[in-house]
């Protein structure tokens, strides 16, 4: 209910902010889960809240309505940035990130009013240069190719060796990255919009998320990270050509893409889930709602 989204390549009806989805149950249960693909819901299916959704309705207080989802707001972007730092605090350079990720935990549970007027793009712009920073860190004497925010999509990129590579904010939509080597590359915020990552090594890539993984395609060689999920339909093959035909349907023209994530720092696209309280592992599915796709395809502002 909580947010709104638009018809476009990666939904097929408009929905407002704060209203159900036509496709709840009664007992607010998604009806379509098991085919949101087929059914021309990838924008679902690539939605990820860092565990906002969560531990917003865990608040005290708190009862489904416009209240809640203000909260929800605010919490789904401070979780997204409190996932990054995490990130960042894991490759053992990141002191200064833990520090910063205890400051935004104890926004995100502190008084419920307090948190629906907090700047959020204030807290991306004190959390870009720590990041920025345990990048360089990470990636440094690998030789990484400077590639931040460079339009490479549908660039054959098959094979190639991009390990220490910064791609934060890269346009990569469609590229061919099967094979290729992107080992601590920095992936922050790049749009993986139906890239091929099928025999791609992404073991130890930096900030890349659930949802950019699920938006792209890969298979069982595809390496990811070990906090990250291999997306189901890498697995069932339900990927690009049900998302086409999905596009064919409404008219659309052929190979048109529409955005996953907001604004991240950095970046293109934000990114998927968390507790929020720092610790490691697999995500685990849920939220508040999907996403609001903007149905335009192309370059991303970023604060």
């Amino acid at each position: 209910m909580a947010l709104p989204f638009t018809a476009s390549a990666d939904f097929p009806v408009d929905k407002p902010a704060g209203k159900r989805c036509g496709n709840l149950t009664p007992d607010n249960r998604c009806s379509i889960h098991a085919r949101l693909r087929e059914s021309g819901y990838t924008g679902c299916s690539v939605f990820d809240c860092f565990g906002a959704g969560q531990r917003v309705t865990a608040r005290d207080g708190l009862t489904p309505g416009p209240e809640m989802f203000a909260v929800f707001q605010v919490t789904r972007q401070l979780h997204e940035l409190l996932w990054l730092l995490a990130e960042a605090d894991a490759t053992g350079h990141g002191g200064e990130a833990r520090a910063l990720s205890g400051r935004i935990d104890a926004l995100v549970a502190g008084d419920a009013d307090v948190l629906r007027g907090v700047d959020v793009a204030e807290w991306r712009a004190r959390v870009g240069p720590v990041l920025e920073g345990v990048s360089e860190r990470v990636r440094r004497g690998l030789g990484g190719r400077d590639l931040r925010r460079a339009d490479l999509m549908g660039a054959g990129l098959r094979g190639e060796r991009l390990r220490g590579a910064s791609l934060r904010g890269a346009l990569l939509i469609a590229a061919d990255l099967r094979g290729a080597d992107l080992r601590q590359a920095d992936l922050l915020g790049a749009d993986l919009r139906d890239a091929d990552l099928r025999g791609a090594d992404l073991s130890g890539s930096l900030f890349v998320t659930q949802p950019q993984l699920n938006a792209a395609h890969g298979d069982a060689t595809t390496t990811v990270p070990d906090t990250l999920s291999r997306p189901a339909h890498w697995l069932t093959g339900a990927s690009s050509g049900q998302h086409e035909a999905a596009r064919q349907a409404r008219g659309e023209p052929r190979g048109k893409a529409t955005p996953v994530g907001g604004g991240g720092v950095g970046g293109r696209s934000g990114n998927e889930q968390r507790t929020g309280r720092g610790g490691r592992g697999k995500r685990n599915g849920g939220g508040a709602g999907a996403r609001k796709d903007t149905g335009r395809r192309g370059r991303r502002s970023s604060p």
